[in-house]
């Protein structure tokens, strides 16, 4: 069974709008809250990181 959790900073005014992930020894999942019965986005966890990484890293971050 999966443990789907959302983002921390997802707060009472964001609804459902935002995303969860499960984590896996080996591969991160994740899906829009807003329907969780489609489709899921798999990564494996180095290539989840990474992209992790670069979003925090990005002049739109900032």
């Amino acid at each position: 069974m999966e443990n789907w959790r959302k983002s921390s900073y997802s707060g009472p005014d964001d609804g459902n709008n935002c995303v969860e992930i499960a984590t896996h020894p080996t591969h991160i999942s994740i899906r829009d809250s807003k329907a969780p019965t489609r489709a899921t986005l798999t990564l494996p966890t180095p290539t989840f990181t990474a992209f992790i990484d670069a979003l925090k890293n990005s002049p739109i971050s900032q």
